[in-house]
């Protein structure tokens, strides 16, 4: 029986998962932008801000819970069911996010609500990465791994695309009728694509690895409990590994839009318009970071991305603090290319350093784990350096603080070490 085309593989992986990182990247905008002001106005303009990028940082908290609760019945039951479940976890909360009250109808029942969708949003997010990547690498020959682990990366630019151009379509509202009900306009928008992804997602066959290893009876009973007590080396280098990606991306994707808007005078309109057409560099770079990485390897490709991002930050800001449009969007561009460099190699790697019956689990407790040092702490430690020094050095050395530990695990990580013996017998055409 011939697998599925590349194309659908492609679909299934790439647009599901966009779909997942728009409804997740939606929320840091509006914590940026109007959170702080509707949810948490009895605070001053710094501490609703914190406040708001603390409930960001919750969504952040939740992914490892989801990642392993979901990595588990990936592990036993298949990637396919797991990946239709993320999507309607993450799109119901998003969607109801939308329809919250706010602090002024309802008081502290409004952020209480807001907290609890975040949480369930992370859940389902934490999740998502792992099964899109295994469902891609999974059909593919080792020659093909990083490429095919590349299609899940293409949703993450295009979810702060999409997510961007939502709110550039309404920023231009009055201030009153922007935080009235035009920032509601994104949240409520995920209801059209969520279906969307589910008739692409459930369409697809499971993964071939899986299958081998589900027909010959050696799915892990307990996939978390065997990765910690066989694999504790690999997770832990993994999941710092993972710290860099997320530590640059939400510097600019979340950070800068308050810093930039509240401390430099940049408008909202011109910072989202910057940030999304970076997403063009972004995705650039993963394709040619996904092929160069199946043809030299994964490691030390991920090995020059994780360099240049300890490299950036100080650049970085140094111009986006001119005040410079043109020079923040080379800031935010030269951003997009360190993103992309490990992006097109990371699924590749990761889907090479942990066995089958536990890899569902592995990947995405370390993709998740990385992503709440290196995502929700970063916005809140920023606001907090920036409100205690009044520079951004402090900042960006942090920032490339984190992306030393993540050059530093990358060596330690054994490419190829846990591959499967049995290749899957077709090539997708």
């Amino acid at each position: 029986m011939a697998g599925p085309s590349r194309r659908s593989i492609f679909t299934a992986s790439f647009v599901g998962t966009s779909i997942e990182w728009y409804d997740y990247y939606i929320f840091g905008t509006a914590a940026a932008l109007v959170f702080g002001s509707l949810f948490f106005p009895q605070f001053s303009s710094v501490a609703g801000t914190l406040a708001a990028f603390g409930t960001f940082a919750v969504g952040f908290i939740a992914r490892p819970l989801g990642a392993a609760v979901i990595g588990h019945f990936g592990d036993r039951l298949g990637r396919k069911a797991m990946l239709v479940l993320t999507l309607l976890l993450t799109g119901g909360a998003t969607a109801l996010i939308g329809l919250l009250p706010t602090y002024a109808a309802i008081g502290i029942g409004a952020p209480l609500l807001l907290v609890l969708l975040r949480l369930l949003q992370g859940f389902g997010v934490g999740g998502e990465w792992g099964g899109a990547v295994l469902i891609a690498t999974e059909h593919a020959t080792s020659r093909r791994r990083a490429v095919y682990g590349s299609f899940a990366q293409f949703g993450v630019p295009i979810g702060v695309l999409t997510s961007n151009l939502a709110f550039l379509a309404v920023a231009g509202l009055p201030d009153e009728a922007f935080r009235s009900w035009g920032w509601r306009i994104p949240f409520l928008l995920s209801v059209v694509l969520v279906v969307v992804g589910f008739v692409v997602r459930s369409r697809l066959q499971e993964a071939p690895e899986f299958e081998k290893v589900k027909a010959a009876r050696e799915t892990s009973t307990v996939p978390v409990a065997e990765l910690v007590r066989r694999h504790p080396r690999t997770l832990v280098l993994a999941s710092l590994a993972s710290i860099a990606p997320p530590a640059i991306g939400y510097t600019v994707i979340v950070y800068m839009l308050s810093y930039g808007t509240t401390v430099l005078d940049y408008e909202r309109t011109t910072l989202l318009t910057l940030i999304m057409l970076s997403t063009v560099v972004w995705v650039a770079t993963i394709i040619g970071a996904a092929v160069l990485a199946d043809r030299v390897g994964s490691r030390p490709v991920y090995v020059v991305g994780a360099l240049t991002a300890v490299i950036w930050p100080l650049p970085m800001f140094a111009l986006v603090n001119t005040g410079s449009a043109a020079l923040a969007g080379l800031a935010f561009a030269v951003a997009a290319v360190v993103q992309g460099i490990m992006a097109g190699a990371q699924g590749g790697l990761f889907s090479e350093i942990f066995p089958v019956r536990v890899r569902y689990s592995g990947i995405s407790i370390a993709y998740q784990v990385g992503g709440m040092v290196g995502g929700a702490v970063t916005p809140i430690v920023a606001t907090a350096l920036f409100g205690a020094t009044g520079s951004s050095t402090p900042i960006a050395l942090y920032v490339a603080a984190l992306s030393l530990l993540t050059l530093l695990a990358v060596f330690g990580l054994r490419e190829g070490s846990a591959r499967t013996a049995a290749e899957p017998e077709h090539q997708p055409n």
